[in-house]
């Protein structure tokens, strides 16, 4: 059973439109959309190319796109790594990128990146999997705890220091290029 926050109808803006379609064949016309965003998506294709160039389609001229996906370096990319081999993984067959790597498959489909941008999960990979791991013994943590004393804190203070400097995008779970249409 889904909790009523999940199944309740939620009220849309007027002319907001929700479509389903094939995103490596959307039903948009040449140009229609100035943002593009995706996250959690192009990591799960083997070929990326019909999906980036399906995204350069859509776009107007000078549009951006906004692609999030998994970082390489991370200890959430080795771990996923074992659970793919044992069959395990919930997300199926998927990739990771670094955000260099990224960049340059952007730029072979025609994009211009002009920022890159990561972050840590917070709460970090560690809690969560601690979380997981007791929720089978009938204990709840918070799934957003506000700061678990000052170790918290101070791992979320480095993060804030790390951030201005460009070694932070090898060490986030998540990478993300912002890219421009040509």
């Amino acid at each position: 059973m889904f909790p009523s926050w999940i199944i309740r109808r939620q009220a849309w803006p007027s002319g907001v439109k929700l479509v389903m379609g094939d995103a490596r064949a959307c039903p948009f016309k040449d140009g229609t959309f100035d943002i593009v965003f995706h996250q959690g998506l192009l990591e799960h294709f083997p070929s990326p190319y019909t999906l980036l160039r399906e995204n350069y389609r859509i776009l107007k001229k000078n549009g951006l796109l906004v692609v999030d996906v998994p970082q390489t370096f991370h200890p959430y990319t080795i771990m996923k790594h074992i659970l793919i081999l044992l069959g395990v993984w919930f997300g199926g067959w998927e990739r990771q990128f670094t955000f260099v790597s990224l960049s340059k498959l952007l730029g072979r489909t025609g994009f211009q990146p002009v920022r890159a941008y990561g972050d840590w999960s917070r709460p970090g990979v560690l809690y969560k999997i601690l979380r997981q791991l007791l929720l089978k013994f009938n204990t709840a943590l918070p799934m957003y705890p506000k700061y678990l004393g000052s170790l918290t804190a101070k791992f979320y203070d480095l993060q804030a220091r790390m951030r201005r400097k460009r070694m932070f995008l090898f060490t986030v779970l998540s990478v993300g290029v912002i890219a421009r249409r040509k």
